[in-house]
């Protein structure tokens, strides 16, 4: 009788960690359904090579974690998730079959639902996190909090200091609150021809004029932007560096360096855009390394913990922290410090390393299979990226190419929302690969992308 083994995908740390993680991978994914038996012990110890001993270690650890429950003299089954009993009729996708790669969001996994619990049943018996949940705090965020958030920071390769830090509701909330705070309704800001379009909202909401600047594979053009300078200084540039949204494109070192020069040239701010999460070694120079005089960086939890947080850092030069203070008081006082002592017991488990060791191998995966899938497209992307800037043949229209895969149940995201300025969307679509529910899903959403690009109709030009 063949039994379940597991793909050990984790070899850094614990073997019987490893072996538990293994496990809620596939009851993540379905491999493992709920009420399944795992196998005996001694035989999963026999065919993974390792002590009877690390597998019921690795058992006890699936448990603890909430994905299987052990019955006495019967065996160790995958338990059935209540959340999902209870709350799966909320969800649209489930309840339709749509594939939804049209956001950017990190891959699902239940350790985001473990570890959320476990810091939940934490903080409710921590007398120091529930008397700062009822009490004010400095609108820059408690001392105690910004040191923790740098120290986490550091082990992610982001070196940061807490005297420039301001504790932000995310990502959105930073770009908002810098545009808000240093610039005038009417003033320039700048931004790649294609960029977040939640900075664009950003710019709206604050009465400001967005520029396009021209951008390729090696990020914003320096000639373009010196072109714009000449004629009219943006009073702040907004980028993200190294892994533009939505076409994946890293400014060059190079240009890095032209772009601080140019920014010291004209006077300009730089807010630089971190919050889509690269490992270290897929990133470049930090525009606040190279600039620190007038870089803002923002930073979130979103795609590294989970988006539901909503807790960010918004670095700032430290004569701009006041003002960006008194602008946060004016928004919301200040951030709830219940969530970010939250976040810091989350970071401090190692959990969070796990998680995000995980995520990384899993995007990179997932990366592959798009090359699997759409070899001999014109893609653009990152290695461990979320997304996938897909530029589509000649004669292939994204909106009618959006439709139709709608209609197929998969959803992806033209050009138009990313369009700085009048200038014509290119005929291209986003896929966010950590969208899908596992590789599977997403295989089967890749699969229909493809053959949608390969019928006759959308490969025609009508005159």
């Amino acid at each position: 009788m063949t039994i379940w083994v597991p793909i050990i995908k984790n070899t850094l740390g614990p073997r019987y960690r490893a072996i538990a993680l293994a496990i809620g991978d596939a009851v993540a994914n379905g491999e493992l359904a709920p009420g399944d038996k795992l196998p005996p012990q001694r035989r999963l110890a026999d065919a993974l090579g390792v002590t009877v001993g690390t597998v019921t270690r690795g058992y006890a650890e699936a448990e603890h974690r909430g994905w299987v429950s052990a019955r006495i003299g019967s065996g160790t089954y995958v338990k059935k998730s209540e959340a999902a009993s209870v709350f799966g009729a909320l969800s649209h996708s489930q309840v339709s079959g749509t594939i939804d790669l049209s956001l950017s969001l990190p891959p699902p996994h239940p350790l985001r639902e473990q570890a959320m619990s476990a810091a939940l049943s934490a903080l409710s018996t921590s007398s120091d996190a529930l008397r700062r949940s009822v009490a004010y705090t400095g609108s820059q965020g408690s001392e105690g909090h910004r040191a923790y958030l740098c120290q986490w920071l550091a082990r992610l390769g982001i070196t940061l200091e807490a005297e420039e830090l301001l504790i932000t509701q995310g990502g959105q909330h930073g770009i908002s609150l810098a545009l808000s705070t240093l610039l005038r309704p009417g003033e320039l800001i700048a931004a790649d021809t294609l960029t977040y379009p939640g900075a664009i909202s950003a710019a709206q909401q604050a009465h400001l004029k967005m520029v396009a600047i021209a951008f390729d594979d090696e990020g914003m053009r320096m000639d373009a932007l010196e072109a714009q300078c000449a004629r009219q200084p943006p009073r702040l540039i907004y980028l993200t560096p190294d892994q533009n949204n939505p076409t994946g494109a890293r400014l060059s070192e190079a240009r890095r360096e032209q772009l601080v020069a140019l920014a010291r040239r004209y006077d300009m701010w730089l807010l630089e855009d971190g919050v889509q999460y690269l490992p270290s070694e897929q990133r470049g120079t930090p525009l606040y390394e190279l600039a620190p005089e007038r870089t803002l960086f923002v930073f979130s939890t979103a795609k590294v913990l989970s988006g539901g947080l909503r807790i960010g850092v918004l670095r700032a030069p430290f004569m701009l922290l006041e003002r960006l203070a008194a602008g946060l008081r004016a928004q919301s006082w200040m951030v709830p410090p219940l969530m970010v002592d939250l976040v810091c017991h989350w970071v401090a488990q190692p959990v969070a390393e796990e998680l995000l060791t995980w995520q990384t191998q899993e995007l990179a995966a997932r990366q592959r299979l798009v090359s699997e899938y759409l070899e001999g497209y014109a893609l653009s992307r990152q290695p461990s990226g979320s997304n996938v800037w897909l530029t589509l043949p000649e004669g292939v229209r994204a909106l009618e190419l959006c439709a139709r895969l709608n209609q197929q149940g998969i959803k992806l995201t033209s050009a138009e929302p990313f369009c700085v300025g009048s200038a014509p969307a290119p005929q291209a679509v986003r896929i966010c690969v950590g969208a899908a529910a596992d590789q599977a899903t997403l295989r089967r959403a890749l699969a229909l992308i493809r053959e949608s690009l390969e019928q006759p109709p959308l490969a025609t030009v009508t005159v």
